[in-house]
Protein backbone atom coordinates (compact mmCIF):
# COMPACT_ATOMS: atom_id res chain seq x y z
CA UNK A 1 0.00 0.00 0.00
CA UNK A 2 1.15 3.51 -0.81
CA UNK A 3 -1.37 5.40 1.33
CA UNK A 4 -4.08 4.88 3.97
CA UNK A 5 -6.81 4.22 1.39
CA UNK A 6 -4.78 1.34 -0.08
CA UNK A 7 -4.29 -0.61 3.15
CA UNK A 8 -7.51 -2.59 3.55
CA UNK A 9 -7.93 -3.31 -0.22
CA UNK A 10 -4.30 -4.49 -0.27
CA UNK A 11 -4.90 -6.80 2.71
CA UNK A 12 -8.04 -8.11 1.01
CA UNK A 13 -5.86 -9.07 -1.96
CA UNK A 14 -3.30 -10.75 0.29
CA UNK A 15 -5.92 -12.80 2.16
CA UNK A 16 -8.32 -13.46 -0.73
CA UNK A 17 -10.18 -16.75 -0.35
CA UNK A 18 -9.40 -17.19 3.35
CA UNK A 19 -12.63 -15.73 4.70
CA UNK A 20 -10.97 -13.24 7.04
CA UNK A 21 -13.49 -10.62 8.27
CA UNK A 22 -12.95 -7.04 7.15
CA UNK A 23 -12.89 -5.95 10.81
CA UNK A 24 -9.84 -8.14 11.38
CA UNK A 25 -8.13 -6.68 8.31
CA UNK A 26 -8.72 -3.20 9.70
CA UNK A 27 -7.02 -4.29 12.93
CA UNK A 28 -4.00 -5.59 11.03
CA UNK A 29 -4.01 -2.42 8.94
CA UNK A 30 -3.20 -0.38 12.03
CA UNK A 31 0.40 -1.56 11.65
CA UNK A 32 0.54 0.21 8.27
CA UNK A 33 -1.17 3.32 9.60
CA UNK A 34 1.74 3.75 12.03
CA UNK A 35 3.77 4.57 8.90
CA UNK A 36 1.17 6.65 7.12
CA UNK A 37 -0.33 3.63 5.41
CA UNK A 38 2.76 3.22 3.25
CA UNK A 39 4.82 0.07 2.80
CA UNK A 40 8.49 0.67 1.89
CA UNK A 41 8.51 -2.19 -0.60
CA UNK A 42 7.33 -0.33 -3.69
CA UNK A 43 9.93 2.40 -3.24
CA UNK A 44 12.57 -0.28 -2.71
CA UNK A 45 11.47 -1.94 -5.94
CA UNK A 46 11.66 1.39 -7.79
CA UNK A 47 15.21 1.89 -6.48
CA UNK A 48 16.11 -1.63 -7.61
CA UNK A 49 14.70 -0.96 -11.08
CA UNK A 50 16.66 2.28 -11.37
CA UNK A 51 19.86 0.50 -10.31
CA UNK A 52 19.32 -2.36 -12.76
CA UNK A 53 18.62 -0.03 -15.65
CA UNK A 54 21.69 2.05 -14.88
CA UNK A 55 23.85 -1.07 -14.55
CA UNK A 56 22.57 -2.52 -17.83
CA UNK A 57 23.15 0.78 -19.63
CA UNK A 58 26.69 1.02 -18.27
CA UNK A 59 27.36 -2.52 -19.51
CA UNK A 60 25.92 -1.70 -22.94
CA UNK A 61 22.94 -4.02 -22.50
CA UNK A 62 19.72 -2.89 -24.12
CA UNK A 63 17.52 -5.04 -21.89
CA UNK A 64 14.20 -3.54 -20.78
CA UNK A 65 13.20 -4.04 -17.14
CA UNK A 66 9.58 -4.35 -16.01
CA UNK A 67 7.94 -4.73 -12.60
CA UNK A 68 4.82 -6.57 -11.49
CA UNK A 69 3.38 -7.22 -8.02
CA UNK A 70 1.34 -10.10 -6.66
CA UNK A 71 -1.04 -8.11 -4.47
CA UNK A 72 -0.96 -4.46 -5.57
CA UNK A 73 -0.35 -2.23 -8.55
CA UNK A 74 1.46 -2.64 -10.82
CA UNK A 75 -0.13 -6.10 -10.99
CA UNK A 76 1.76 -9.03 -12.53
CA UNK A 77 -0.87 -9.81 -15.17
CA UNK A 78 -0.98 -6.20 -16.34
CA UNK A 79 2.81 -6.09 -16.54
CA UNK A 80 3.01 -9.33 -18.55
CA UNK A 81 0.31 -8.02 -20.90
CA UNK A 82 2.38 -4.86 -21.40
CA UNK A 83 5.50 -6.92 -22.10
CA UNK A 84 3.74 -9.09 -24.66
CA UNK A 85 2.27 -6.01 -26.33
CA UNK A 86 5.78 -4.54 -26.45
CA UNK A 87 6.94 -7.63 -28.32
CA UNK A 88 8.80 -9.39 -25.52
CA UNK A 89 8.93 -13.13 -26.15
CA UNK A 90 11.55 -14.35 -23.64
CA UNK A 91 11.27 -13.10 -20.08
CA UNK A 92 13.63 -13.68 -17.15
CA UNK A 93 11.82 -13.31 -13.81
CA UNK A 94 13.58 -12.19 -10.65
CA UNK A 95 11.33 -12.79 -7.64
CA UNK A 96 12.41 -10.56 -4.75
CA UNK A 97 12.51 -13.51 -2.38
CA UNK A 98 15.88 -15.07 -1.74
CA UNK A 99 14.86 -18.38 -0.16
CA UNK A 100 12.90 -21.53 -0.98
CA UNK A 101 9.38 -21.86 0.41
CA UNK A 102 5.83 -21.97 -0.91
CA UNK A 103 5.27 -18.21 -0.60
CA UNK A 104 8.85 -17.44 -1.67
CA UNK A 105 8.95 -19.64 -4.77
CA UNK A 106 6.10 -21.97 -5.76
CA UNK A 107 3.44 -19.33 -5.22
CA UNK A 108 5.30 -17.06 -7.65
CA UNK A 109 5.26 -19.86 -10.21
CA UNK A 110 1.54 -20.28 -9.66
CA UNK A 111 1.04 -16.53 -10.07
CA UNK A 112 2.93 -16.62 -13.37
CA UNK A 113 0.93 -19.62 -14.59
CA UNK A 114 -2.38 -17.98 -13.64
CA UNK A 115 -1.40 -14.76 -15.42
CA UNK A 116 -0.36 -16.63 -18.56
CA UNK A 117 -3.63 -18.55 -18.57
CA UNK A 118 -5.56 -15.27 -18.37
CA UNK A 119 -3.51 -13.73 -21.17
CA UNK A 120 -3.86 -16.83 -23.34
CA UNK A 121 -7.63 -16.57 -22.91
CA UNK A 122 -7.33 -13.03 -24.27
CA UNK A 123 -5.71 -14.45 -27.39
CA UNK A 124 -2.24 -13.06 -26.72
CA UNK A 125 0.90 -14.95 -27.79
CA UNK A 126 2.55 -16.42 -24.72
CA UNK A 127 6.24 -15.69 -24.06
CA UNK A 128 8.80 -18.08 -22.63
CA UNK A 129 9.33 -17.29 -18.95
CA UNK A 130 12.36 -18.43 -16.92
CA UNK A 131 12.38 -17.80 -13.17
CA UNK A 132 15.90 -17.04 -11.99
CA UNK A 133 17.40 -19.09 -9.16
CA UNK A 134 17.18 -18.29 -5.47
CA UNK A 135 19.98 -15.89 -4.68
CA UNK A 136 20.47 -16.48 -0.94
CA UNK A 137 24.12 -17.46 -1.43
CA UNK A 138 24.95 -15.15 -4.34
CA UNK A 139 27.98 -12.92 -3.59
CA UNK A 140 25.97 -9.81 -4.47
CA UNK A 141 23.47 -10.71 -1.74
CA UNK A 142 26.00 -11.92 0.84
CA UNK A 143 28.64 -9.20 0.57
CA UNK A 144 26.47 -6.28 1.73
CA UNK A 145 25.59 -8.26 4.86
CA UNK A 146 29.25 -8.98 5.53
CA UNK A 147 30.02 -5.27 5.19
CA UNK A 148 27.12 -4.41 7.50
CA UNK A 149 28.42 -6.75 10.20
CA UNK A 150 31.95 -5.39 9.87
CA UNK A 151 30.67 -1.81 10.14
CA UNK A 152 28.65 -2.67 13.24
CA UNK A 153 31.62 -4.37 14.87
CA UNK A 154 33.75 -1.30 14.20
CA UNK A 155 31.24 0.80 16.13
CA UNK A 156 31.58 -1.33 19.25
CA UNK A 157 33.97 -0.47 22.05
CA UNK A 158 37.19 -2.45 21.49
CA UNK A 159 36.81 -3.99 24.96
CA UNK A 160 33.66 -5.88 23.88
CA UNK A 161 34.17 -6.19 20.13
CA UNK A 162 35.95 -9.56 20.13
CA UNK A 163 33.25 -11.13 22.32
CA UNK A 164 30.31 -9.91 20.28
CA UNK A 165 27.76 -12.50 19.17
CA UNK A 166 26.00 -12.35 15.79
CA UNK A 167 22.24 -12.85 15.39
CA UNK A 168 20.95 -13.59 11.91
CA UNK A 169 17.23 -12.80 11.88
CA UNK A 170 14.67 -13.87 9.30
CA UNK A 171 10.95 -14.26 8.77
CA UNK A 172 9.40 -17.20 10.60
CA UNK A 173 7.17 -19.59 8.68
CA UNK A 174 5.06 -22.51 9.99
CA UNK A 175 6.86 -25.82 10.48
CA UNK A 176 4.56 -27.34 7.86
CA UNK A 177 5.76 -24.75 5.34
CA UNK A 178 9.40 -25.24 6.26
CA UNK A 179 9.04 -29.02 5.93
CA UNK A 180 7.77 -28.68 2.35
CA UNK A 181 10.12 -25.90 1.24
CA UNK A 182 12.25 -28.05 -1.02
CA UNK A 183 14.34 -31.22 -0.91
CA UNK A 184 17.41 -31.44 1.31
CA UNK A 185 19.70 -34.46 1.33
CA UNK A 186 19.30 -35.20 5.05
CA UNK A 187 15.70 -33.99 5.42
CA UNK A 188 13.68 -35.74 2.72
CA UNK A 189 11.31 -33.55 0.74
CA UNK A 190 11.64 -30.43 2.90
CA UNK A 191 13.94 -28.28 4.94
CA UNK A 192 15.44 -26.04 2.27
CA UNK A 193 14.17 -22.82 3.89
CA UNK A 194 16.10 -23.44 7.11
CA UNK A 195 19.13 -24.96 5.41
CA UNK A 196 19.53 -22.03 3.02
CA UNK A 197 19.38 -19.55 5.91
CA UNK A 198 21.97 -21.52 7.84
CA UNK A 199 24.18 -21.69 4.74
CA UNK A 200 24.15 -17.92 4.17
CA UNK A 201 24.67 -17.25 7.88
CA UNK A 202 27.79 -19.41 7.76
CA UNK A 203 29.01 -17.59 4.65
CA UNK A 204 28.66 -14.23 6.38
CA UNK A 205 30.17 -15.43 9.66
CA UNK A 206 33.10 -17.09 7.86
CA UNK A 207 33.80 -13.93 5.83
CA UNK A 208 33.76 -11.83 8.99
CA UNK A 209 36.17 -14.28 10.64
CA UNK A 210 38.52 -14.13 7.65
CA UNK A 211 38.57 -10.33 7.67
CA UNK A 212 38.78 -9.77 11.43
CA UNK A 213 40.62 -12.86 12.65
CA UNK A 214 37.84 -13.43 15.21
CA UNK A 215 35.33 -16.29 15.09
CA UNK A 216 32.20 -14.67 16.49
CA UNK A 217 29.53 -17.03 17.87
CA UNK A 218 26.28 -16.78 15.91
CA UNK A 219 22.70 -17.99 15.87
CA UNK A 220 19.82 -17.98 13.40
CA UNK A 221 16.69 -16.52 15.00
CA UNK A 222 13.16 -15.94 13.74
CA UNK A 223 10.65 -13.10 13.97
CA UNK A 224 7.08 -12.24 12.93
Amino acid sequence: PEGPDDVVPFLENVTRGRGIPKERLKEVGQHYFLFGGVSPINDQNRALLDALRADFAEAGLGLPVYWGNRNWAPYLTDTLREMITDGRRHIAVLATSAYASYSGCRQYRENLADSLAELEAEGLPLPRIDKLRHYFNHPGFVRPMVEGVLASLDELDPSVRAGAHLAFTTHSIPDSAADTSGPVADHGEGGAYVKQHLDVARLVADAVREETGVAHPWQLVYQS
